[in-house]
Formats: structure tokens, C-alpha cells, sequence
């Protein structure tokens, strides 16, 4: 008889773990204060953001910025709070202190006056690099349930 491996042998340590889900806490505050200038901040400079549902990869820090900019305008046009929650966190330590992470992430918003809506269920897979002050992000893939690529 065999002997298989433990079902927790690949998990990250606790503190990690922590450590990584505090990152995202923070990095999701960020965009629904609509700080997009410090939301981009926790990309890597030559990041790669993929979102394929709804638009092109967005290629370095820059685009990344402009992207998040243009977001946070047209929601406070709208008069909207955005507000983002993620779950079902995996975290997986990687070479030279990298992390690769997936979670499930919502993504909600709230007219002034209104009822909440849903309007993004996504998978986001992350691959994360140390910094000094914690992590960056240097490759995101958002992957919208119900999408069907052509």
C-alpha cells in the first residue's frame, strides 16, 4: 500500500498566507477609494494585466494606471461605490520568494440611494514578486465566469 501525499502538503504557511491576504485587502481598498494612481502602484512596472472578457492585455504599469483612471472616473460620473471582495484564497510559494495566488473575486456596486448590484464574478490568478513592503503584482489573469472565448 502506498502512502500519498497530505492534502495540506502544498499549502502556504500561515503567516504567508496572512501576509498575502493583507496585500490584497489593501490592494482592493485602494481601487474602491478610487486611489487608482496608489492601486497601480501595487504593479510591477512591466506587469501584465489580463482581463480577456473585456479588453486586451494591458502591458506595464502605465497602461495599468490609465486603465484603473478611466474606471474610477466613470464610476464617480455615475455616482457609483465600487466595492470589490475576494475569497477562496490559494497561496502558493514560488522560486525566489514569488507567490502564485487564485481566488474567486466579486465585484460589486451601489448607486447613490440604490440597491447593490453584482456585476463581476471572476477567478484571479496572480503571480505576485517581494518587495521591500510586501508584494507586487506582476502578472494578473481575470478569468469572468459564464466567458467563452472565441
Amino acid at each position: 500500500m502506498t502512502q500519498q501525499a497530505s492534502p495540506t502538503a502544498s499549502f502556504a504557511p500561515a503567516e504567508l498566507y496572512t501576509q498575502v491576504l493583507q496585500f490584497y485587502a489593501h490592494q482592493m481598498g485602494l481601487l474602491d477609494e478610487r486611489q487608482a494612481d496608489s492601486w497601480a502602484d501595487t504593479f510591477a512596472e512591466d506587469a501584465v494585466f489580463q482581463e480577456a472578457a473585456r479588453m486586451d492585455p494591458l502591458l506595464g504599469r502605465p497602461a495599468i494606471r490609465a486603465s484603473a483612471r478611466a474606471s474610477v472616473e466613470r464610476a464617480a460620473a455615475s455616482g457609483l461605490q465600487v466595492r470589490h471582495w475576494i475569497g477562496m484564497l490559494q497561496v502558493r510559494p514560488g522560486p525566489n520568494g514569488t507567490v502564485d495566488t487564485r481566488c474567486y473575486a466579486l465585484a460589486m456596486r451601489t448607486p447613490k440611494g440604490g440597491e447593490l448590484e453584482l456585476f463581476a464574478s471572476v477567478v484571479c490568478a496572480d503571480h505576485l514578486v517581494p518587495t521591500r513592503g510586501g508584494w507586487m503584482v506582476r502578472h494578473r489573469d481575470l478569468t469572468h465566469d459564464g466567458f467563452a472565448p472565441a
